[in-house]
């Protein structure tokens, strides 16, 4: 990869750490000590090498010249649960309350390719995101919103064709056609054997897929982004900020030479592959990652991959705050940290925006708990003003300082993952898990010991907290979604099942697109789970060697 322009090495650490008047070692990305106070050779930057103005290259300040000035973020709150006609239900909620996109969230069974029906998905049927087995289930969460009239973001990765397939046969019931879908697939399964675990497949088999999907999404659906490369879940895992802009960027470059390599234009599909990034507490670190990604992004896809569309070079990415930062103690300050968080977002220049409601370090969110987290992003939109200029942070002397650490910190790890053979390669030997660990663990050991603070957990703790209500979820939801799919499964032609499921074994045999074959069994009511294990018996299953 194409190396940034060496700066000048900070001075050597003092032998002990400086620390804050609360006890808090005082440290930058770099390992370096804070100063007390920036000046212009700290920033050390050339304005039009490493900053440029906001929608020019290597936007480093925006991706668009007036950014949110010219068009807000989208405020797309994470929703699902239960069943498809309860997230309906929320759905509605939501757009009725000035919400602007849809992002929905599936529950674990769906996450890792099992049918409700199933054994394994015993008692996590709808408990953490929505369950959808089939089209019919797929059909009645978008029952009365108009597909082409709303842009919705999936979280699925493992099974991300199968559930395109569904949301394309689903809009065909609305006489729209795939061209007219709007929204995001995550689809980064290379994040999942990184962080969040949850595969069906075994990486190279995976990875096919993933390409299945850019590739058939370049062809039909000219306005859906097919794969949201995500730092959010290797920042929940633990990993630092330079941990997750390196690991996230790396995943992306590996998609962005998949799609080359099966014979795409980087510019036919690298416009629309988008990101996903935290916002954790640290307010001007996580601001200095964003403008960061953005300038490697640009430089790598321009340098690296011979991008030619200034279109391929923009990162836009979506935002969501912490929801490791949120706490069970005094759930009440989880208001603040989300607030903070998301402010760090718009300041970072994101172009969407979910903000965690307080109570989601004890379950899933109620309506009230929603509806506050969404006027969070109200206010900050209409109220702070900071969306009135774009980057106003930029020439910070030490936003610029954080900027070019992180930016070095992502090529040390860029030049560590090539030396092991490029980040599939990395990812089968553990190396992004065992920096994670380590860094969690890090974490960890730093909280223990008072050197990090945590409001609530390990200073200022109350004694005695009132218990406060939360979101259950019904048992007999899972005994309804059970009855639901054991139903389609009764009074479909189990001959077209069988023989659609046949068609896609055997072209997952060839190198196929298989989002065609996959379609056809979506349309005839296979479930997910026999579409998965229809793959399964030519790809295989995977099981991670434990890192420790």
């Amino acid at each position: 990869m194409n190396r940034p322009v060496q700066t000048e090495k900070p001075a050597a650490p003092s032998t002990e750490p400086e620390r804050s008047s609360t006890g808090e070692l005082l440290t930058t990305i770099s390992g370096e000590p804070v100063k007390p106070l920036y000046k212009q050779e700290d920033a050390n930057v050339d304005y039009d090498r490493d900053l440029g103005d906001p929608g020019q290259y290597p936007y480093t300040r925006g991706v668009y010249e007036t950014m949110h000035r010219g068009r807000m973020f989208t405020m797309r709150q994470f929703a699902g649960f239960g069943t498809a006609e309860e997230t309906n239900e929320r759905f509605r909620y939501l757009l009725d309350h000035g919400q602007t996109g849809l992002s929905t969230a599936y529950d674990m069974p769906s996450l890792m390719g099992h049918d409700s029906d199933d054994p394994l998905s015993l008692g996590e049927v709808g408990r953490e995101g929505v369950a959808i087995d089939t089209l019919d289930d797929m059909t009645t969460l978008f029952q009365g919103i108009p597909l082409d009239k709303v842009s919705t973001s999936m979280t699925i990765n493992a099974p991300a064709a199968i559930m395109l397939a569904f949301y394309v046969a689903a809009a065909e019931r609305q006489n729209i056609p795939p061209s007219q879908l709007a929204g995001t697939f995550q689809t980064d399964i290379l994040k999942e054997y990184i962080a969040q675990k949850e595969w069906c497949f075994p990486i190279d088999h995976a990875m096919r897929l993933v390409t299945d999907l850019i590739e058939y999404c370049t062809r039909e659906m000219p306005k859906m982004h097919p794969v949201s490369i995500s730092g959010y879940h290797i920042r929940e895992a633990g990993s630092t900020a330079q941990q997750e802009l390196a690991f996230t960027l790396a995943d992306g470059f590996a998609y962005v030479k998949a799609g080359i390599e099966r014979g795409l234009d980087v510019d036919d599909f690298a416009p629309r592959l988008s990101f996903f990034f935290n916002a954790q507490i640290e307010f001007f670190e996580e601001i200095a990652k964003y403008r960061a990604a953005r300038r490697i992004w640009a430089r790598e896809l321009r340098e690296t991959y011979g991008a030619k569309n200034p279109k391929s070079m923009l990162m836009r990415f979506h935002t969501q705050t912490a929801g490791v930062s949120l706490t069970a103690q005094q759930p009440e300050v989880n208001h603040i940290r989300t607030a903070i968080e998301a402010l760090a977002g718009v300041l970072g220049g994101t172009q969407s925006l979910h903000t965690n409601s307080y109570d989601e370090a004890l379950a899933l969110p109620t309506e009230d708990a929603v509806r506050i987290a969404l006027r969070t992003q109200q206010v900050i939109a209409h109220e702070t003003g900071v969306t009135r200029t774009a980057d106003p942070l930029g020439g910070s002397y030490y936003v610029e300082t954080l900027t070019n650490e992180m930016e070095a910190a992502a090529y040390d790890y860029f030049r560590r993952i090539d030396e092991l053979g490029g980040i599939v390669e990395s990812i089968k030997r553990g190396f992004p898990q065992r920096e994670i660990a380590d860094a969690a663990f890090r974490y960890q050991r730093e909280v223990d010991a008072g050197e990090r603070i945590v409001v609530g957990v390990n200073k200022y703790e109350l004694e005695d907290e009132e218990q406060m209500e939360i979101l259950r979820i019904a048992p007999e939801l899972e005994r309804k979604q059970i009855g639901r799919v054991q139903a389609v499964k009764a009074t479909r032609s189990v001959p077209e099942v069988e023989a659609s499921l046949k068609s896609l074994r055997e072209a997952a045999a060839t190198d196929q697109n298989l989002l065609y074959p996959i379609l056809d069994c979506a349309r005839v009511m296979a479930s997910e789970g026999e579409i998965v294990h229809a793959l399964q018996d030519v790809f295989g299953t995977y099981r991670e060697v434990p890192v420790f």
